[in-house]
Formats: C-alpha cells, structure tokens, sequence
C-alpha cells in the first residue's frame, strides 16, 4: 500500500514534526481528537511533555511503550534502527479508533492485535547513532521520518473500515470480479488481484520487465501470484491485463506516466501470463496430487524442488499454495536438493580456471589514458602465477602494475587495452588489462632475450588502432541506448554490454522481439547522430549532480562520491568511466548485425561501427555479387533471380515427391502379394531402399488398406542409415502394437524408435543386420500372437 513520507534531515525536530503531524490530522483532515491515540517509546520523556503538555492529548488516550518482554534494549515496536548498528532512534505513533463495535484494544494492550485501533501516522526520530558496543552516540543533526498510511487515511475520510473498502478497490475489485464472473466481492482472491495489478502496473511503468533477477524477479512473483488467485476465482485465459484500463480509470490522472504507458503495461502483463498460464496449470495439478498423498503436515523438499526444477514452479507459490491449506514446506530439504544440483552442473562444467584467479594486488596505480595513449612510468610490482617476483625473463607470462598507465582497464563492458611495455632490458606485450584491487593489472608475456623488473622506468604505447576501434563501438552503444529508448520506450534499461574492437554487444529490457521496421528506425536515428557529428563531453561531478543533469545511471550499480558524465550532445547523457571518440563522426557508421532474446524479458543487438561496419559492408557486397554471379546475374538482380531458382527448385522437390508416390504405390502393390498370414493377421516386413521416411509412412498406410487386418513394417538404407516404419490396422492393436514390432526389429540394427499402438518409426544404424531382423520380424508377432 502507499505510504507518504516527509523527512527532515538536520532541520525541525521533535516540536515541529510533532505539531505538523497533529495539525494535519485534526484540522486540513477534520479528525476528532478524541478518535485519535497516541503512543510514544517510554524512555522518551521529550516527546510524551510535547504530546501532554504543548499539544494537550488526552492522558486516557495516551500510551508509553516500552521494549519487548525478553527482548534487548531497545527493541520495541516505537524504536527504530536500521540495524545492529547506525542511526536510530524512538518512534510517536498515532492510531485512529474505529469504534466500539470493532474488537480490539489500545496499542500496548493484550487486545492490540484488533482491528478496532489502526496506525495512521509515524514519527521516527533518528537521533542516536548505536556502536558495536552498543552505545548510543547522540548524532548532530537528528532527523525526521514521516511515514502516513494514504489508504488508512482515505479510509477513515471515506467513512469504512478496511483499505479495501475505498473507492480505488473497489473499482479494482469489481473490475476483476467480473472478469471472473463473481458477486462476492468479500472474496480475498479478488483483493489480492485488485493489490497486485496496481503495484505491477506502476512498476512496468518504472521501467521493471519481468525477469529472474533484481527488481524484474520481484515483478515476476507478484505477476503470478496473481495469475494463481485468478485461477482459483475460476478465470480462464488471460485475464490480469484487462485490469490495466480499470487502473487508469481510477489513477490516471493522478499519474498521467500511467495512462501514456497502458498499452505498454497490457503487453508486458500479457506475454507474462501467456508464459505461465502452462506451468500453473501442470504445476497446481501436481501440487494438489502431492498435497492429497500428504500424511503430516510437511511438503517434502524433494516435492518442492521437482515441482521447480522439472516444471517451472516457483517456490514461492507452492509455499503460498501450504500457508493457505495450512501446511508448511521443508525449506531444507528443497536447499540441500538445489545445492546437489548444483553440486552436479559445477562437476559437468568443463571451463578452465580463468587467468590470474585468485591474484589479490595491493599496489594501487593511476590511470592517465583519457588524455594520451603513451608516457613513461614505474614498474611498481610483477606477478607470475599469482606470486609476486622480482623480474620476469624472455617467453616468461605474468602480470606487470605500472604506477601510472594509459592503458584501460576491463570495465563497463569495455574491453581491456593492448599494446607494449617497453624498457631498457626489453619489451612486455600487454595482451590484456584488468582491474584488480585499486590498480590496473597488465596480462602479457616478455618477448624472447629481453627482461622486465620491479623499479624499471618503461614506456608504455597502446595499440591505437584497437583503441580507436573499441572507442567507436563504445559511444555506439551510447547512442543505441538512447535510440531503444526512443523507439521502444523509457523501459528500456541496460542489463549488459561488450565493447570489444570487432563489435559491440548491448543486452536491454524488452518484452518481446524488436520487428525489422523498429531496427531499422533506430539503426537510421543512430547514424543520424553521427552525421550530425555531435561533441562528446564529459564531466566530473558528484551523482546528485549528474541526476539533475539528466544522466542515466544503471539500476544495481555503485558509484563513488565523483562520476564521469558523458554526454552526446542532448541525445544520450549517461554516467560512463569508458573511453570514447571526440565527436559522434569519429563513429563513421553504425550496423546492427543482429537481434534476439538472450533471457526472459531481455533482447540482445550485436552491431558494428567504424572500420569494422564497413568491412561489414563490403563483404556483404561482395557476397551479393557472388551470388549474382551463381544465379547467372548481376548485383542489381541477384534478389530477383535467386527468388526464381527458389521457385524452380519447390517445383522440382514437389515433382520428386510425386514420383516417390507413385513408385512407393507401385512397389506397395507388388509388395502386398508378398504378405503372410499369421493367426488371421496379415504380415509384411521388407525393404524399399532410397525411399525416405515419408514415402516409407504412405505405403505403409496403402499396404494396411490394401491387406485389411494387418502389421506391416517397412525399412530402408540411404547413405548407410536405416529409416524404419511400422503400421498396424486400428482392429489389430490390440494384439499386436507397431511401437513394439518396430523396437525389436530397431534394436537389433543398432537403433531405437516409438509411437502410437498404429504407427511408429525409428532408425538403425548398423544395415548389415537389417535382413536378418526383417526375417526375424515374423516370428516374433507369430509369437506375439499366440502368446
């Protein structure tokens, strides 16, 4: 539910939070002051003076609350901490009485859990800070956290008891109760679809995508509990969409971002739904057999976990689904099942240990390589298979920290720099550069007769060519970003990116497949910004800065006290520590290569920019002009003469498919005189080579037609493979079944196959047994039919 807050750092305290709160309630609000309770922490006698004696509460209707019986110190329901340690400090509460004919009592008294008194208001004063020792420091500036409950007020205003009960859901509620065909609207269900599609809806608008990680794992969840309680109301299909327009009715206003973007939340809600409607129903069905089988009160873990690993089924549903029946589930068992799991796929991996694992560096080393690609610096320490040496010699790897460096580090996607470490006594090829600790770490080896030691003065070159290169595919993907935003929508968010000199790779948020006609506007608003050859700048300010500046920054990330903006003109303003171009002409060109899903609710583009997406260029050229060369043609009408070698090439198949017919109906006729009779079943086993699976299923199916009660079984050998048919007539699977005749004849050519009790088909890999197991064929469904 919403809450509102209002916070005060540093500014009024007690008195004034104390006095607004109380204003706000009894006059703009107009609530009695003989409806309202207030409760304070016991120790805090500067609050209960200000509510007594300057407010002038009711003493009958006050209360101090102390901590919990058994508890610590200070562990109380008016105390509060963000933690074992760090600011906290006591809670004022205020609660509004419903009324006699609700049961409940006071805060504070055995009765409290009822339903008569309800919190309306909080007052956090953060005004210690607690230490390991648990001392309590006053801090010197103590703050105010305002916490009012929107829904419990509009309650009280409205004249109801239950959140549920105001305007807002009930719409909701009645909106969803007719999509399930229902009068009750006291259905809890209904409620919890009602809750669900406001918090879904606002967090797609927020630009959350449903996924199995983060913020988008959170959205997930709540999306099919809701799906789940519309399955129990008894709605069919998809129905948690249609909520979104009854939403926007009633919020729509208040939040115009919600209104604009309802199409946009219908088509996310729907593909979810559309995802999980079969996993809810298989995985219900399971669970309800296993509840059913149950003989105490404990989901077995082994139950939980097959319901997720091999269905789908979320955790968290099947531990809704027991709380409901009031059942619990073996938390353990199903960790100890995910663990060997586990367990398992890390013992199939076949990946080697990556390079330099397990290397801790505590040299720190400044990077100098926004501004030049060369200059001189210190060897401060060298590494080589993870132990720190004095010197490495010729052909020797290892792993060189500069005090200073020009070379990039691997970060944000972008790829690490290469280039050379050249000294007296000889050169280090950097083939890499990572971060590690507070320093740049170079990957390389020292080429042969030279050598590289601790306290060497060296001269460091990047490769300028692959910087340059990597350069133009990072800024790329800048101006992709901001060209998704714009031809997508807002949603769009980096979940991933890969800057490399030979292209770059951008995972983001999206719900379903980009269409060719939305790559090609964003491809054509890209290279418009880099024909328009705007500057790209960068600045260093702190994150409030960058945020008023309109930068974006990534949700999940860290960032310090100081951040690099970096902006391209007034298209893309994203905090980014990367190295990049001068101006958006130095890209030259930007080329999506490719688009697809790579997650749940996340799209990938591949693309390339510079010198690579003109080779990109070329070389399609020239295979366009190859393939015109093939079809007899030329650049200019390859298109037109490849599509008539596609149409003479369909007409052809269909014409060797037809003549396959007819001879397949052919050798059918010659091959039904060759059946025998077996206990009134009519039998045939035998080979028609070159003819491919599908010739082989229609003269089976003439062969049954032509011998009425009958097992037939067909096999032919095509570049040294068996294709194996077997057919029975719908009067005789009863006493023979084709997936059984076709098993043994497959396994003894080196085979497998199955299907229906009247047809199946296998195959063989071992021709030189196939007429013995043909000839065999007959005296096992003599036997089978006598048996």
């Amino acid at each position: 539910f919403e809450m509102l807050g209002n916070f005060s750092f540093g500014d009024y305290f007690k008195h004034d939070a104390i006095r607004f709160a109380w204003e706000f309630l009894t006059v703009n609000c107009g609530l009695p002051a003989e409806k309202l309770w207030v409760t304070v922490y016991e120790e805090d006698e500067e609050a209960a003076d200000i509510w007594l004696k300057e407010v002038g509460v009711d003493p009958s209707r006050f209360s101090r609350i102390g901590d919990k019986p058994g508890g610590k110190q200070y562990e109380s329901d008016n105390f509060w901490a963000m933690g074992d340690t760090g600011p906290c400090g006591p809670c004022t509460e205020i609660f509004y009485d419903h009324g006699e004919n609700i049961w409940g009592g006071p805060p504070g008294t055995p009765e409290e859990d009822g339903d008569r008194y309800i919190e309306i208001w909080n007052l956090v004063f953060m005004q210690y800070n607690r230490d390991k020792d648990g001392s309590m420091t006053p801090l010197p500036k103590p703050s105010v956290d305002t916490g009012m409950g929107l829904e419990r007020l509009a309650a009280i205003l409205q004249g109801v008891h239950a959140n549920y009960e105001i305007d807002l859901f009930q719409a909701l509620i009645k909106a969803a109760a007719a999509l399930a065909d229902s009068d009750d609207l006291e259905n809890a269900s209904l409620k919890v679809v009602a809750d669900h599609i406001r918090s879904c809806a606002f967090l797609v608008v927020d630009g959350v995508i449903p996924s199995n990680e983060g913020r988008g794992y959170v959205l997930r969840r709540i999306i099919r509990r809701a799906i789940r309680h519309g399955h129990k109301l008894g709605i069919k299909g998809s129905f948690f969409h249609k909520l979104v327009g009854p939403l926007v009715e009633q919020m729509g206003e208040a939040y115009p971002e919600l209104a604009s973007a309802q199409a946009q939340v219908e088509k996310v809600l729907a593909q979810e739904e559309e995802r999980f409607a079969e996993t809810l129903e298989q995985g219900m069905s399971l669970l309800e057999e296993a509840i059913a089988s149950l003989s105490g009160k404990v989901i077995p873990g082994e139950t939980v976990f097959k319901l997720y690993d091999t269905y789908g089924f979320p955790v968290d549903l099947t531990a809704d689904v027991a709380r409901e029946r009031g059942l619990t589930v073996d938390q353990e068992g199903f960790d100890q099942a995910m663990a060997e799991q586990r367990a398992r796929a890390r013992a199939a991996s076949q990946f080697d240990v990556d390079y330099g694992e397990g290397l801790e560096v505590v040299e720190s080393s400044e990077f100098s390589g926004y501004e030049k690609l060369d200059g001189s610096a210190t060897v401060s320490a060298i590494y080589k298979d993870g132990t720190a040496v004095d010197a490495l010699e010729g052909g020797e790897k290892g792993v060189v920290v500069l005090d200073t460096t020009p070379f990039y580090a691997e970060s944000g996607g972008q790829v690490g720099d290469t280039g050379l470490i050249a000294a007296d006594g000889g050169t280090f090829e950097v083939h890499d550069t990572q971060k590690n600790g507070a320093a740049n770490v170079h990957m390389g080896l020292v080429r042969e007769g030279g050598r590289l030691a601790v306290g060497d003065t060296v001269s460091c070159a990047v490769d300028s060519t692959l910087r340059g290169d990597i350069a133009a595919h990072h800024s790329a993907t800048h101006l992709l970003h901001a060209a998704l935003r714009q031809v997508l929508g807002e949603h769009v968010q980096q979940k991933g990116s890969l800057c490399s000199a030979e292209r770059l790779r951008f995972d983001f948020s999206h719900f379903e497949a980009v269409t060719a006609e939305e790559l090609a506007r964003v491809e054509a608003l890209v290279n418009e910004q880099i024909r328009a050859n705007l500057a790209v700048n960068t600045d260093l300010m702190n994150p409030e800065q960058a945020k008023e500046a309109g930068a974006m920054a990534l949700f999940g990330e860290k960032y310090g006290d100081i951040v690099r903006v970096l902006s391209m003109g007034d298209f893309s303003v994203e905090l980014c520590g990367g190295t990049h171009v001068g101006r958006t002409g130095d890209i030259g060109l930007m080329k999506i290569v490719s688009e697809g899903g790579v997650a749940a609710g996340v799209r990938r583009i591949e693309a390339v920019a510079g010198a690579r997406a003109l080779a990109y260029l070329d070389q399609g050229e020239r295979e366009l002009a190859a393939i015109g060369a093939l079809v007899k043609g030329g650049r200019d009408d390859a298109l037109a003469k490849v599509r008539q070698a596609l149409e003479r090439s369909r007409a052809l198949e269909k014409e060797l498919e037809q003549m396959k017919a007819k001879m397949a109906a052919s050798q059918g006729s010659d091959l039904a005189s060759q059946a025998i009779d077996i206990e009134g079943v009519k039998f045939l086993a035998a080979r028609l080579d070159g003819a491919d699976p599908k010739s082989l299923r229609d003269t089976v199916d003439q062969l049954k037609d032509k011998l009425g009660t009958a097992a037939v079984l067909l096999a032919a050998v095509n570049d040294g493979k068996i294709a194996l048919t077997a057919g029975v007539t719908k009067d005789a699977t009863d006493r023979v079944r084709a997936g059984d005749l076709l098993k043994q004849v497959a396994e003894q050519v080196g085979g497998k196959g199955g299907g229906r009790p009247d047809m199946a088909q296998g195959g063989g890999s071992q021709p030189e047994n196939l007429d013995a197991a043909l000839s065999a064929a007959a005296e096992w469904v003599r036997e089978t039919l006598t048996s």
